[in-house]
């Protein structure tokens, strides 16, 4: 795909059909799998392929992660208020502002990840495991809520899923160094976890 070539062409393009695009899959994909719509793992699993697909050097492709996952959160907002009639504050209120944010620290870590895990260097081996490592942390939090009378049994499956979509990522991204990536992955998900915790993402 030659688009993917131009960093200014696809990451707003992308970002505008991640946000709108997560919105309808939420709102149409039968449960559990909407649930991978409501994963702030998947977005920066997002971020991360870009980058990664792009095959860019490091200012284009964590700039192009940022901006895919910036303009993602508006267009997650404007698809809400085009599909159900939100109000037009949810693209720029404080909510938003924070989820803007958060995309910034994402799409630097998982934009920088996306272009080590395409240099040859001593990072080679450990960036492929970032989207299963978020992934696995996600599924820690959600694994975290089995048996809460708020949430029952359901996290389990949304934890599963998690776990199964960061093993297959692993496979196709890290190819015959997949066993390596999930050996990162495990301790990486450790520490994400803990950021996810203490941010009180859980």
């Amino acid at each position: 795909m030659k688009i993917i070539r131009y960093a200014a062409v696809a990451a707003p393009v992308g970002g505008v059909l991640l946000g709108a695009l997560d919105f309808v899959w939420i709102k149409y994909v039968p449960y559990p799998f909407a649930e991978l719509g409501n994963s702030m793992a998947v977005w920066a699993v997002a971020g991360f392929l870009l980058a990664f697909w792009g095959r860019w050097g490091w200012a284009r492709g964590i700039g192009a992660a940022v901006v895919l996952l910036v303009v993602a959160v508006p267009s997650y907002y404007l698809a809400a208020m085009v599909i159900q009639h939100d109000d037009a504050a949810t693209m720029y209120n404080t909510t938003a502002l924070l989820w803007m944010g958060s995309a910034v620290i994402a799409g630097v870590v998982f934009g920088g990840a996306g272009v080590a895990a395409r240099r040859p260097g001593r990072w080679q081996a450990v960036a492929p495991a970032m989207p299963a490592a978020v992934l696995f942390a996600e599924a820690g939090l959600l694994a975290g809520r089995i048996g809460d009378p708020d949430y029952g049994i359901d996290p389990l499956w949304s934890a599963l899923l998690d776990v199964a979509l960061g093993v297959l990522l692993t496979a196709l991204i890290a190819g015959p160094r997949r066993w390596v990536a999930l050996l990162w992955a495990v301790p990486l998900a450790l520490v994400g976890w803990v950021l996810l915790s203490v941010a009180r993402f859980g």
